[in-house]
């Protein structure tokens, strides 16, 4: 029955692909922004339609699944309609970049906006907001003072007692580009080796299904983006809310690097017709105000140096960040798939 279900979805998502451009054309203007969002409608519309109040321009927003934003892309090439790529995770974004799907911008604007290691060197891509992946732990089994950075976590004191979505995921396959970047292969490839074999069940799921599993007593602590719990704890869902409450939140790598970061971000597409329309869009999602909404919106962290989260990420407290450049974490993706398979990590 499930093949059945995502047999039918997948079909309907080919559908809706092929039927899109013509959509776009359709209400294309002179000075209009076409714009491919890996974001849900609800947490970018908003900004979008404020934007559009606000100078005039039209916004056309599509939104899918990130990986199969960028195969349309290429497949679209130069005839593509879209002016502006939102998607999430720096790698995704190099891939992009690598891809010659997207085309360079210099604005002034933008390079104050965004500090250097959370863009491109040659303008491709800017970050719009921050991610942190963190560790959430059971209270009641759990002492915090057992935490510390990600290096422990393939300790023997950790066995059978992690969750973590699978190594398909993008976001882990950053953390793991991240670990080359700054600790080398051997180190990396034999904290891998650790790690899976202290996994408490074969990865599965989202990163709110491993929230959900350390509540219900699957393991102990989970590996996930620190926005998914604020998302659960703010859900319209009371189960999504109850399972939330029950973890806390840990700030990995504390005494070392600091916690490891990705970001959402946007490039102007090389098929883009409207660039001047696309680049304003950017500017304006970098406005301190919209910076604020956006953040609160995706529990996420505002990108721009000087704008306060949310009171919920307040509650978190402060945190050291790892200043890596976030190119880097497309750069070593293929390093990083080729070592998680070898450590087995499914």
């Amino acid at each position: 029955m499930f093949n059945q279900f995502r047999g039918a979805s997948i079909v309907r998502r080919a559908l809706v692909l092929l039927v899109l451009p013509l959509a776009l054309t359709a209400c294309s203007g002179p000075e209009s922004v076409n714009v491919y969002s890996a974001r849900q409608e609800a947490l970018i519309k908003p900004l979008l339609d404020r934007f559009s109040a606000e100078t005039g321009i039209p916004v056309n927003l599509v939104t899918g699944d990130g990986d199969a934003l960028l195969a349309r892309l290429r497949n679209e090439g130069l005839n593509s309609p879209a002016d502006l790529l939102l998607t999430s995770d720096a790698g995704n974004l190099y891939r992009a970049q690598q891809a010659d799907l997207l085309q360079p911008v210099t604005s002034p604007a933008l390079e104050a906006s965004v500090p250097a290691h959370l863009r491109s060197d040659e303008g491709f891509w800017y970050g719009l907001s921050l991610r942190a992946r963190v560790l959430v732990y059971a209270p009641d089994r759990v002492d915090p003072a057992e935490l510390s950075d990600y290096a422990a976590l393939a300790e023997p004191a950790w066995r059978e007692r992690i969750c973590v979505r699978s190594s398909g995921n993008i976001y882990n396959q950053s953390m793991v580009a991240g670990m080359l970047a700054t600790r080398g292969p051997d180190a990396t490839q034999a904290w891998l080796e650790g790690f899976v074999a202290n996994f408490a069940r074969p990865p599965q799921g989202g990163d709110r299904d491993q929230i959900k599993a350390v509540a219900s007593g699957q393991c102990d602590i989970a590996l996930v983006n620190s926005y998914y719990l604020g998302g659960m704890l703010r859900s319209d869902s009371a189960e999504e809310r109850a399972a939330a409450e029950q973890v806390r939140l840990f700030w990995p790598n504390q005494t070392g690097r600091g916690v490891h970061v990705n970001i959402s971000g946007a490039g102007i597409t090389r098929s883009a017709a409207h660039p001047q329309e696309a680049r304003q869009l950017i500017e304006f999602l970098l406005r301190e105000d919209s910076q604020q909404w956006y953040a609160e919106a995706n529990n996420e962290y505002p990108v721009r140096p000087g704008v306060a989260p949310s009171d919920l990420l307040q509650s978190w407290g402060e945190f050291r960040a790892d200043p890596l450049k976030v190119s880097e974490l497309g750069r070593l993706n293929s390093a990083a798939v080729m070592a998680m398979d070898r450590a087995n990590w499914k």
